[in-house]
């Protein structure tokens, strides 16, 4: 029974990786059916097949590793004179058809947050509602009733945001921009109170923000606005990994993820508010998985989509084996940083 409470957490995040996979994948075989492409096989995990079944033109399979999936479709990679491959479709049609695997993951992200958000007992606002004793801030401009929009010229999507971009801070000091009756005010130099630990700077918020009950319209908005500011932290966050603020050993794979989810999900059986800061920490994977796969890398569906703006301006595509060598290098390079980032995680778990 002891062995059991500590495996279980794992096969729970290692199913919910195998559910972002299969919504990924599934949102591109759904729009492959849609416009009629011809699609091979249908995968779930990668390496060798444990499962097969043939119905129709496609191959369904679950392979061995829940590390990824696949759909093979005809004419992707190379040239096809079936009217049904996928490089004889229209360049609309290919762009869904790409788009919809992270597309997928973003709602998905979107269904967790609105599920997280109806669970509490207050939906947070940006509205500041009152402040602590002596708050260095109320002194430094803020003052009751303003509705945050604007810190250091980034927009304020949710209450999220404030504490992220606050966060982000070295010395403490913030230019906002505020809603206060009714108007936009814009204030320099607000100041909140700092302490270093650790190498790192950490800011004393000593304002309180409004908090609603949940209802179907402030669930409902908010959970855009939620997946808004976490899609904008996962940009933020790969800006600050190029740029040398955080470096490779910040970084976290799947064997880091895994391990981050199964404590998250161990501890979620205590209490709700831990079970709600679980499903938080899922959506937030669901949503990073769904961005980091529209950036515009080579063997990324990014990548692919813009080889098909290309082709859609040229109004002729790319060559394929042109195309195909340049994704070839992409996923080399992806395969090497999920090497080093793996080693990495693994090292973290020794360690601990």
């Amino acid at each position: 029974m002891e062995i059991w409470s500590k495996v279980w957490p794992y096969l729970v995040a290692i199913l919910f990786f195998g559910l972002l996979i299969s919504i990924h994948e599934l949102g591109h075989f759904s729009f492959a059916k849609l416009f009629k492409v011809k699609v091979n096989e249908f995968a779930l995990g990668m390496g060798p097949a444990i499962f097969k079944k043939k119905k129709g033109e496609t191959t369904y399979a679950l392979r061995l590793l829940p590390i990824g999936g696949y759909v093979s479709m005809e004419g992707e990679d190379e040239e096809s004179a079936d009217e049904n491959a996928f490089g004889n479709k229209k360049v609309w049609q290919k762009f869904i058809i790409v788009a919809a695997g992270a597309m997928m993951n973003l709602i998905l992200g979107v269904v967790i947050v609105a599920t997280c958000l109806s669970m509490e007992e207050l939906v947070g606002t940006t509205q500041i509602v009152n402040f602590h004793e002596n708050a260095i801030s109320q002194e430094t401009g803020l003052a009751v009733g303003d509705e945050i929009i604007e810190i250091d010229g980034r927009k304020v999507f949710s209450d999220m945001d404030i504490s992220f971009l606050m966060s982000r801070s070295d010395d403490g000091v913030f230019d906002m921009t505020v809603r206060r009756d009714g108007e936009k005010v814009e204030l320099s130099g607000v100041t909140f109170e700092t302490q270093k630990q650790d190498g790192y700077t950490l800011i004393t918020y000593d304002f309180i923000i409004l908090g609603e009950e949940p209802t179907v319209f402030n669930v409902i908005g908010n959970a855009f606005k939620q997946t808004a500011s976490i899609g904008r932290l996962v940009w933020l966050s790969l800006f600050d990994l190029v740029t040398g603020r955080f470096g490779l050993t910040d970084l976290s794979g799947a064997v880091g993820t895994v391990n981050i989810i199964a404590d998250a999900t161990s501890a979620a059986v205590e209490s709700r508010e831990n079970l709600i800061s679980a499903l938080t920490l899922m959506a937030f994977v669901s949503i990073n998985i769904g961005i980091f796969n529209l950036l515009p890398f080579p063997a990324l569906d990014g990548g692919r989509l813009f080889f098909l703006l290309i082709e859609g301006i040229r109004r002729k595509p790319i060559n394929p084996k042109y195309e195909g060598y340049v994704h070839g290098a992409g996923l080399a390079l992806l395969l090497l940083l999920m090497v080093v980032v793996t080693f990495n995680d693994i090292v973290n778990l020794i360690k601990n």
